[in-house]
């Protein structure tokens, strides 16, 4: 099994990446005129303010059930979480393509080109830096599988929406060096808007991806496909139990809801039977200790 990965950590990673750039890319945006430094700024910006979501997602999370609420509040980083896919999407997505189309319209030269170049260098070592703080997580919680599988079949939905945006601004920071030194090198501005344009494009095609994953887990996905195949192997070798009919899973944020329906191996007395049970769910609970509710159900047919 793979290892749990440190959403907490990694979220700091970015934030501290994100406000540095974010500093360097506004006052370079506003010496040199250059729309892609400022879409590149807003895009900055914006994330900042994602992982100031995802560190209240998390928090909320982590509060106790309630009457109201008997399951706990663990989906609650989910909802944050497809809020800041919705950040992406508007804030940074489609700021980027008005401020493209604007200047492709209203064209104007670049000045202190190679300031912006210096700041563009800057913003990508230190995205690069953030994104491996993010891999070095990601690693330890996808084991064996790929990358693409890993996006596919997390529930770790911080760490999927910290992933994404990296990977969005790392690519969105190599568009606007390219679109800065193209303009530079041609003296024709509307490289730079083109560029600006393709970063909104970018974005929005990340944020779709992210959304749709998010999407998922609001509605109520089970745990990973290798985590449930995990829990069924587990049952099933288990010596109080004949056949597992039934492994029902839900994924609550940190935490999982389980139910079983089994037969057992022995018909007993119902206090035996209570406390062959009681054996299996503590085994259970011990092999795989992000499971906080667990329901068994005995019977002999499914």
């Amino acid at each position: 099994m793979a290892g749990k990965a440190d959403s907490v950590k990694t979220i700091f990673y970015a934030l501290g990446a994100n406000f540095a750039i974010f500093v360097a890319k506004l006052v370079a945006a506003l010496l040199t005129g250059s729309g892609s430094m400022l879409a590149e700024a807003v895009h900055s910006l914006a994330d900042c303010g994602n992982q100031g979501m995802l560190l209240i997602g998390l928090r909320k999370a982590k509060a106790p059930p309630s009457p109201d609420y008997p399951l706990g509040f663990g989906k609650a980083v989910y909802f944050w979480s497809f809020l800041v896919a919705l950040m992406l999407f508007s804030v940074g997505g489609m700021f980027s393509i008005y401020e493209g189309l604007h200047k492709l319209q209203h064209p104007e030269p670049l000045k202190w080109g190679w300031l912006a170049v210096g700041v563009l260098t800057f913003g990508i070592i230190a995205e690069s830096l953030s994104m491996w703080g993010c891999l070095t997580e990601v690693n330890k919680a996808r084991g064996s599988q790929s990358l693409w599988r890993w996006f596919r079949d997390s529930r770790q939905s911080e760490l999927i929406v910290i992933f994404g945006e990296d990977l969005a601004a790392l690519l969105g920071l190599v568009f606007a060096l390219g679109a800065v030194l193209l303009t530079m090198a041609t003296g024709n501005p509307l490289y730079d808007a083109v560029g600006s344009v393709g970063i909104g494009v970018l974005l929005i095609v990340i944020a779709v991806f992210i959304a749709v994953e998010i999407k998922a887990l609001l509605i109520g996905q089970g745990v990973e496909p290798r985590t449930k195949e995990a829990m069924l192997k587990f049952l099933t070798a288990r010596e109080e139990i004949r056949q597992v009919y039934n492994l029902l899973t839900l994924q609550m944020g940190p935490d999982v809801m389980v139910a079983i329906k089994a037969e057992m191996s022995r018909y007993l007395a119902p206090r035996d039977l209570i406390e062959d049970i009681n054996r299996v769910e503590a085994a259970f609970r011990a092999e795989f200790p992000e499971v906080r509710w667990c329901f068994f159900e005995p019977d002999s047919r499914d």
